[in-house]
């Protein structure tokens, strides 16, 4: 239906933004989840980073991501406007990221462009505390040695890690979702009312919807990313 509707292209609407939006959170996250391991140790006097808990390093993914979210926030508007522009009535003709940005400005100044920050942080500060802690305790469970884990203990500790955040976050997500494709010129509600709305107008098992698909796509992603990661530490 979306090929015969609006194109082969209509399939990879808002890709370019979700490729932008993926290098840029995972450079910001990563940065400061190694600055927060680091404040961490330093607060609790733990002697080295690889002697932190599951919890000090969860703590520590969950720091990150309060600066990482201020980058994926509007990203992820974009991103979300591309992909839903039929339904928003934007027009046959495809959206580019810079004619979106300058429509938020133009209408909502710059604080449109993190409409649906708040929505961010309810899902990514508990988010990435689940994702680096289910990272790290995967490994101590599968591992003698978490700090020598080999390449294949990596990747499926990395996607036990993605597991864990979508099965603690999904919720905030598809509120956070709906919040940013809301039509040009609608007032944003709070993360609580969007909440409140979708529970009363469709259910619980709306804020689930979609879940299991997304679990199986980020498994094998997040392995690479944490094979990645750690590769390029070694490197350096």
């Amino acid at each position: 239906t979306t090929v015969r509707l609006e194109g082969f292209r209509a399939l990879y609407a808002g890709s370019a933004s979700s490729f932008l939006c993926n290098v840029a959170e995972n450079a910001v996250l990563f940065l400061f989840y190694g600055q927060s391991r680091e404040l961490i140790r330093s607060l609790s006097n733990t002697r080295t980073c690889a002697d932190l808990s599951v919890t000090q390093n969860a703590c520590a993914g969950g720091i990150s991501a309060l600066f990482s979210s201020l980058v994926v926030s509007p990203l992820e508007l974009i991103k979300c406007r591309q992909q839903a522009q039929h339904e928003l009535a934007l027009g046959k003709r495809s959206s580019t990221m810079a004619s979106i940005v300058r429509t938020l400005v133009h209408q909502e100044g710059l604080p449109g462009l993190w409409r649906g920050l708040t929505s961010t942080w309810v899902r990514e500060v508990p988010g990435y505390f689940f994702f680096f802690g289910g990272n790290e305790m995967t490994r101590r469970l599968v591992c003698s040695d978490p700090n020598k884990a080999s390449p294949a203990a990596v990747v499926f500790a990395g996607g036990c890690g993605g597991a864990c955040f979508w099965l603690g976050t999904f919720p905030a997500d598809v509120v956070k979702s709906r919040q940013q494709v809301n039509a040009d010129g609608v007032k944003s509600v709070s993360f609580w009312t969007g909440f409140r709305t979708i529970l009363r107008n469709e259910g619980v098992s709306a804020l689930y919807r979609g879940l299991v698909p997304t679990i199986i796509r980020s498994f094998p992603a997040n392995g690479a990313l944490f094979l990645v990661y750690e590769t390029t530490m070694k490197l350096l």
